[in-house]
């Protein structure tokens, strides 16, 4: 029976060997994590936003998403309706689908304002506008839709257009996020925006100016900023950019005409760079690939760059 002893007391002597072991292990993670909890802490002080504390009144982004969403249902119900709501007469199935989004638009409004009673009646108004406003952008998208049919050869139907393409996907959600950010609504139209981005790598700032039969081919890269003016009958291709100079300077130029301006019946093609709040496109204007502009063009005129020199040698195997 003695070795039976001896053996359980080198058992139960390993047993407390590997709990002190584990014990110093949780002494020293929790030494970490005190350290690291107190530099976070102190690192929240050093932001000129709050950081911590209360939860702020904030629009929530998923409610955001689904208004857009649900403008989709709206405006184009036989490829996003609901198929048993579209069985209803087309005036009963707007209005239907209107009430829905304006309660909810109204309340992410009210969310993106200070909370004041002037803001309450604020958000209504805002969402009153907004709703009214829906028939001209689904006018404006119809001719935005006709403009990439047309100009697309790779386009098999409308219908293609609609459903698949991103470049119209960009600009619906910029109709929508335009009319928001002209009623200065804080965070939403860049929320919509940029949720837009995100799904198709085209970047349209909710302030600029587009006008109608707008057409975005193949988008991927294409970025066009705040005080971005852009005429009728406009195409752009991958990669274009209609930006600003000298960024650096940031906020001290908030409030300047910091990006070009481009008249009507102009194409800007693949790799293109415009910069500039004084650089103006003229009409008619063809701006060829991979061009670097900040200087404006006069109308009827075409831009390339020189072609570069190729050569051709026979491969050594």
């Amino acid at each position: 029976m003695e070795p039976v002893r001896h053996k359980q007391s080198g058992i139960t002597s390993g047993n407390q060997s590997d709990k002190k072991r584990k014990t110093m292990e949780q002494d020293h993670s929790t030494d970490e994590i005190r350290q690291a909890a107190a530099g976070i802490a102190e690192n929240y002080n050093d932001y000129d936003v709050p950081m911590y504390g209360s939860l702020l009144r904030l629009p929530e982004r998923n409610a955001v998403i689904d208004i857009l969403h649900d403008l989709q249902k709206l405006l184009f119900p036989a490829y996003f309706g609901d198929p048993y709501l579209t069985r209803l007469p087309p005036q009963q199935y707007s209005a239907l689908l209107l009430e829905h989004i304006q309660k909810k638009l109204c309340k992410q409004i009210s969310l993106a304002l200070e909370e004041t009673p002037e803001n309450i009646t604020a958000a209504r108004e805002i969402c009153s506008a907004i709703i009214q406003k829906i028939p001209d952008i689904q006018r404006y998208l119809a001719k935005d839709l006709t403009a990439t049919f047309e100009g697309d050869p790779a386009a098999k139907s409308k219908m293609e257009v609609l459903f698949s393409y991103p470049g119209f996907f960009a600009i619906f959600v910029y109709r929508i996020a335009h009319e928001l950010y002209l009623r200065q609504v804080p965070l939403i139209p860049r929320m919509m925006t940029e949720y837009a981005h995100s799904k198709t790598g085209i970047d349209i700032h909710p302030g600029a100016v587009i006008g109608e039969y707008f057409f975005i081919d193949h988008g991927t890269g294409i970025v066009i900023g705040e005080t971005t003016i852009i005429g009728s009958h406009v195409r752009i291709y991958q990669g274009a950019t209609l930006g600003a100079l000298s960024p650096k300077s940031g906020q001290a130029r908030s409030d300047t005409k910091r990006h070009p301006t481009v008249g009507n019946n102009v194409t800007i093609y693949s790799g293109a760079t415009i910069l500039g709040g004084e650089t103006v496109i003229g009409d008619n204007v063809t701006i060829g690939g991979n061009v670097f502009l900040t200087d404006s063009v006069p109308a009827n005129t075409r831009v390339s760059i020189k072609a570069p020199e190729l050569k051709f040698r026979e491969a050594e195997f």
